[in-house]
């Protein structure tokens, strides 16, 4: 007999299920909308069932037939379908509400949502959007934290999205190999973000979400096989497996953060390295470098050292040069500026950060970390202090806060 679901295990497989189910879903019929108000309602009834009955072995499954149930009697109900809707409930009756069997997962649903996120007729903010709610499964709360916006500024944001995938009919499909290059920038950095969003989860009690760090890397597979001869879809392959070897070392076993410069480095999964640096190699042959690439080249330096003080600095600063001529940001700066102060000390680190002039980063929990760091480095404790309350206060996760706490208090402070 199945064991009682808890609260907090409900919780953790809704997460996980929840971007598989409505992209399969979606894809039957054809409305991102209803997929998702299908699958809110197949949740609502694992929630009156699973507390007594416990999880079942194969949840989305189980999830992804009831919401097809939910989609179909929805369906039923309008008295005026059009000709796509109409279409979708002879395929969703073909399948069948009652089987748990073929439903879940579909060929690659996932990967079809990700494109239908990132069609070009969606501005660049809303294919972020879409991506982080339909298939990170963020809440409308989450996403507007991420964004530093007001809840509703972000739920208008997500409706209009959702009507504009509906009313311009796009498809949830690949688009075919002549149309993927207008889409692949915006793609990959979709995947990349469901990749960071597992490795540093937004709005949530444990730093990583095991579960989007696997998605992320298994999308990025997918990929490098469909368009294997793509360096930066290579470069972005390769990144994701030299970051997951490190993930078992990043926190401790309570979910502490640990630092890269901290970490078990004996506990690094040296089969993904090699695996990574390899991908690397291959995207290098192509002699098409950009901004992927060269963060899975920093990457794999950082796989190499043996240690942080062995480190080779001269090539990670140039590699962030390199990185910042071809995809200049503020957080590229703010790396640059950390690894450079391992070459020529904190009094430059600190005046490279006190440069950056991107308001966004410097109200983020990182640039006041970064700053802090410096500033006990120099003795300046007083002013480190400060900087690490505005970087506890802006930590998106409560290990985040955790860890700062406790380098506030190692600076000998009072709780403040």
């Amino acid at each position: 007999m199945a064991e009682v679901a808890t609260s907090e295990r409900l919780e953790a497989t809704f997460r996980e299920e929840w971007g598989r189910c409505i992209a399969t879903v979606a894809r039957s019929v054809g409305d991102l909308g209803l997929a998702e108000d299908a699958v809110q309602e197949a949740i609502a009834s694992a929630l009156r069932h699973w507390p007594r009955s416990g999880i079942p072995e194969r949840p989305g499954a189980w999830l992804t037939t009831t919401a097809r149930r939910h989609a179909i009697d929805r369906l039923r109900r309008e008295t005026r379908r059009t000709d796509k809707e109409e279409a979708a409930l002879r395929e969703l009756e073909r399948v069948g509400p009652s089987s748990h069997t073929n439903v879940y997962p579909v060929a690659d649903d996932q990967l079809r949502m990700i494109f239908t996120c990132c069609h070009p007729a969606l501005s660049a903010v809303a294919q972020v959007t879409l991506t982080l709610r339909l298939v990170c499964g963020l809440s409308t709360t989450q996403i507007a934290r991420a964004f530093l916006e007001p809840e509703p500024t972000t739920a208008q944001r997500v409706s209009r999205a959702k009507r504009r995938v509906r009313d311009a009919g796009i498809p949830l499909r690949i688009p075919d190999r002549q149309h993927l290059p207008e889409r692949l920038a915006a793609v990959l950095a979709c995947v990349h973000l469901v990749y960071r969003e597992g490795y540093a989860a937004t709005g949530s009690e444990n730093l990583i979400r095991a579960s989007l760090c696997e998605e992320g890397r298994r999308l990025s597979g997918l990929l490098a096989e469909l368009l294997p001869n793509e360096p930066e879809i290579l470069g972005l392959h390769a990144l994701l497996l030299l970051q997951e070897a490190r993930r078992p070392a990043r926190t401790t076993a309570d979910g502490d953060l640990v630092l890269l410069e901290d970490q078990d480095r004996g506990a690094w999964d040296r089969s993904l390295i090699d695996e990574g640096i390899a991908v690397l190699d291959r995207a290098a042959s192509r002699q098409r470098p950009g901004p992927y690439q060269l963060q899975a080249a920093l990457a794999a330096e950082h796989a190499r050292a043996p240690s942080w003080e062995a480190t080779d600095w001269p090539t990670i600063v140039a590699l962030y040069e390199a990185l910042q001529r071809h995809a200049p940001s503020p957080v590229v700066e703010l790396n640059q500026a950390i690894a450079v102060a391992q070459l020529e000390g904190p009094a430059v680190g600190l005046q490279r950060v006190d440069a950056i002039d991107d308001a966004k980063l410097v109200r983020s929990h990182l640039f006041a970390a970064t700053r802090a760091e410096f500033l006990r480095q120099l003795g300046r404790e007083d002013q480190a202090r400060e900087a690490l309350r505005s970087a506890r206060d802006l930590a998106p996760t409560e290990a985040e806060r955790r860890f700062l706490t406790t380098k506030l208090e190692g600076l000998g402070t009072a709780e403040g």
